[in-house]
């Protein structure tokens, strides 16, 4: 039988799993408390008995992730991390400095099936899905290695976080626990390509998280030539669940935008995806696009991004452009784990 990865349990579920080993449930809020205080190992926990100890070791295991590679940019800071699962998967995650605190962007999948051919993660296609366990690990073993407490996560690494649903789910709530990383879910941002059955059931849970769409094009045409998804979900269709998710949880949704040069950057493009936000609590994140060898995209001028932005707002469109952080040390999601397959 197959251990269980303890890290993946909510408090709730632990203490549960104690009551069917034939110890007390409160047993469970003190091994729960000691994973997050940053026990490496059922040893080290004190508190509780050699018998308890023992009935851990047979059933559960509590693994520690290995930092293979890690950069510092010697601009601002920004850590990029290669990281080693227990079974020798690669998988990275990123550390931003703000003013506002420390912020985390962690992979939920080793690789992506979704196939966004401006996305590095996705060449090499799904790996693997990771565990809940090893999502709140990426922040534990980045709080650990830098000496400072996260205060805010973006699911926006390698993978596609509602393709691994539940995992995803599980992390969220371990992540918000009191005993856990008590993060608030006000502090934590989930990105998808726009998987609209999960948008519907994300918001009928009433998590309070933000919520991104890689969105990438104003129109059905130009998102199915750089996203596969767009053959199975439709702009209108995802509109539709984002307009909902925004009713049942007030929370505003932010659209991602990769600005490609010479695709969809032009007047046009802005002035059309200004009417499909339209009166919606929405804010737009212009990205411009990274260098991948594989692609042969560019990013457009430095004049063009602007005009781009300034039609937004002429629209009433909030919009801003994404901060470049880490640009010495190639922060672009997915190229270390990439070159570390490659090599």
């Amino acid at each position: 039988m197959d251990k269980i990865d303890i890290k993946s349990l909510t408090e709730e579920q632990l203490r549960n799993e104690m009551i069917s080993i034939g110890e007390k449930a409160f047993r469970g809020t003190q091994i729960f408390q000691w994973i997050y205080k940053g026990a490496k190992s059922f040893s080290e926990m004190k508190n509780i008995t050699a018998e308890l100890r023992g009935k851990l070791e047979d059933k559960f295991v509590l693994r520690d992730l290995k930092i293979d590679k890690k950069l510092v940019s010697a601009i601002d800071g920004t850590r990029k991390y290669l990281f080693r699962l227990h079974d020798g998967t690669a998988i990275e995650s990123v550390m931003m400095i703000y003013k506002h605190g420390v912020s985390v962007c962690i992979s939920t999948q080793a690789g992506c099936r979704m196939g966004c051919n401006f996305c590095a993660s996705t060449i090499g296609g799904l790996e693997r899905n990771l565990t809940a366990g090893e999502m709140l690990d990426q922040i534990m073993k980045i709080q650990e290695d830098a000496g400072k407490r996260v205060s805010n996560v973006v699911l926006m690494g390698s993978g596609e976080p509602f393709d691994n649903f539940e995992e995803v789910i599980r992390f969220l709530h371990v992540a918000n626990e009191k005993n856990g990383l008590c993060i608030g879910y006000r502090h934590i941002t989930l990105s998808t390509c726009g998987i609209v059955p999960k948008i519907y059931e994300i918001a009928d849970m009433g998590m309070p998280i933000n919520l991104a769409i890689s969105l990438h094009a104003a129109n059905d045409e130009k998102r199915k030539t750089i996203m596969p998804i767009a053959n199975a979900y439709s702009i209108d269709e995802i509109i539709k669940a984002c307009r909902y998710f925004v009713e049942r949880t007030n929370r505003r949704i932010t659209f991602e935008y990769s600005l490609i040069k010479g695709f969809n950057d032009s007047p046009g493009d802005a002035k059309e995806l200004a009417g499909l936000l339209k009166g919606m609590l929405a804010h737009v994140n212009l990205i411009p696009v990274n260098s991948i060898e594989e692609r042969d995209y560019k990013k457009p001028s430095k004049d063009e991004i602007e005009a781009f932005t300034r039609i937004l707002a002429k629209s009433g469109i909030s919009a801003t452009v994404r901060r470049e952080m880490g640009s010495d040390i190639n922060g672009a999601c997915g190229q270390l784990r990439k070159s570390s397959i490659s090599g």
